[in-house]
C-alpha cells in the first residue's frame, strides 16, 4: 500500500523521537519525560526535588551532546501524581520523582520506604542501596518494571493546626496524614484518626479541618506553606521516625528500549545527583524549623526515649503486618534491621 501523507503525519505524531538534522543526516535525539508531584522551580531555586529534575536534565543533555533531551513536568502537571507509578509500569510514563510508598497499593514490598521508625538516620537510609536490603528492593522494582535511577532519602516532621504531636499520647483524638498504610497503623494505635492523601494535597486538608495535623517531608512541609496553617511543628532534625526514600524511578520498558550508552548515561548522572539530593533534604531539615519558628508556631524535636516509644508501637503494628503480607516483604524487612 503506497502512504498517503495523512497516515505519514500520523506516524510521525506518534513517534517517540525528535529528529535532529546535521551534517546532512537525520538523527534521532531521544526525548524523555520526568514527572513529579513537587512545586516547579528553577534549577537554581525552589524544591530541592525540582532542582535535581532539572540538574538530571541538563547533565543529561549536556553529556549525551543533544542526542537526549529530558522534559521535566513539575507539579503533577502531566498526570496526577498516584497515576505515574502504574503507567511507568506500562510504559506511558518515561520517568518521575516518586515517594515509593506511594506504589504500595500495587507493589506492598515498597512501603518499606516509609516503614516508621526503621530508617531514623540518614546514614542508615543512604547505607540501603549497597546492602542486601538495597540490592532485594531494587530487584523487586525491576521485576515490577522500574528501575531505580537515583536513591534519596528524606526526614520528615509533623505540622499540626493547634496542639503539638510529639509523644504517642499526643496523637489521641488527632485527624493525621502519615503518608503510608504502615505510618497510619501505628497513628491509630496511638489513637488518632487517619487519612491518606498524597503530600501536594495536605494544604486543603488542613485547611478544611479534615486533618489535624500532616506528617510528610520537611521539604514538603516548606513547599507546600504548611506554615501558614500551622501553630506547631515536631521537627525531624536531630531524630525521625519518619524517614521516605523518595527515588528518580525509570520505566524499565522505556529504559530497556535505549542503547546501551544511553542507559549507562542515566544511572551514572542518577548515581552523582545522591549527595546533591541528600544535602537538599539535610538543609530543608534546619530550613523548615526557622519557616515555622518565623510564622509563629511552636517547633518541638524527638529526643532517644520519645523515638523509642514510637519504634515500640510501629514493631507490634506495622512491621509485624508488613512482614505477614508475602516472603518478600518480611525477608526486607530482616535485612533493613540488619542496617545500623
Amino acid at each position: 500500500m503506497t502512504p498517503t501523507r495523512r497516515t505519514l503525519l500520523s506516524a510521525g505524531l506518534a513517534a517517540p523521537v525528535v529528529l535532529r538534522f546535521g551534517l546532512g543526516a537525520a538523527q534521532a535525539a531521544t526525548t524523555l519525560k520526568l514527572s513529579h508531584q513537587f512545586p516547579g522551580g528553577t534549577i537554581d531555586e525552589g524544591d530541592f526535588r525540582d532542582r535535581m529534575c532539572r540538574k538530571f536534565a541538563a547533565a543529561i543533555a549536556e553529556r549525551s551532546k543533544g542526542a537526549m533531551e529530558v522534559q521535566v513536568y513539575p507539579g503533577s502537571s502531566l498526570m496526577k501524581t498516584n497515576a505515574q507509578f502504574g503507567a511507568m509500569r506500562k510504559g506511558a510514563l518515561d520517568m518521575s520523582l516518586y515517594p515509593s510508598p506511594y506504589a504500595g497499593g500495587e507493589v506492598p514490598e515498597t512501603n518499606i520506604g516509609l516503614m516508621p521508625a526503621l530508617v531514623t538516620s540518614y546514614a542508615q537510609g543512604l547505607a540501603w542501596k549497597t546492602a542486601p536490603v538495597g540490592r532485594k528492593l531494587a530487584e523487586i522494582f525491576d521485576a515490577k518494571g522500574i528501575v531505580l535511577v537515583s536513591w534519596v532519602w528524606q526526614a520528615g516532621g509533623v505540622a499540626s493546626r493547634e496542639r503539638p504531636l510529639v509523644v504517642p499520647e499526643d496523637a489521641k483524638g488527632m485527624k493525621v496524614r502519615g503518608g503510608s498504610r504502615e505510618m497510619d497503623m501505628m497513628m491509630k494505635q496511638a489513637g488518632a484518626a487517619t487519612l491518606s492523601i498524597p503530600s501536594n494535597e495536605s494544604y486543603a486538608a488542613m485547611q478544611t479541618g479534615a486533618c489535624d495535623a500532616v506528617i510528610t517531608s520537611s521539604t514538603s512541609l516548606i513547599s507546600f506553606r504548611l506554615e501558614e496553617l500551622s501553630k506547631s511543628l515536631t521537627s525531624g532534625r536531630e531524630r525521625s521516625y519518619w524517614f521516605m526514600l523518595e527515588p528518580i524511578m525509570m520505566s524499565k520498558i522505556v529504559f530497556s528500549g535505549l542503547p546501551k550508552d544511553q542507559q549507562d548515561l542515566i544511572m551514572t548522572v542518577g548515581a552523582e545527583l545522591e549527595s546533591f539530593g541528600q544535602a537538599g533534604a539535610k538543609a530543608d531539615d534546619t530550613r523548615v524549623e526557622e519557616v515555622f519558628g518565623k510564622a509563629g508556631a511552636k517547633v518541638s524535636t524527638l529526643d532517644e526515649a520519645t523515638l523509642g516509644k514510637w519504634r515500640d508501637i510501629a514493631r507490634d503494628t506495622a512491621w509485624k503486618d508488613y512482614a505477614a503480607k508475602n516472603a518478600n516483604c518480611a525477608e526486607l524487612l530482616k535485612l533493613a534491621e540488619q542496617v545500623a
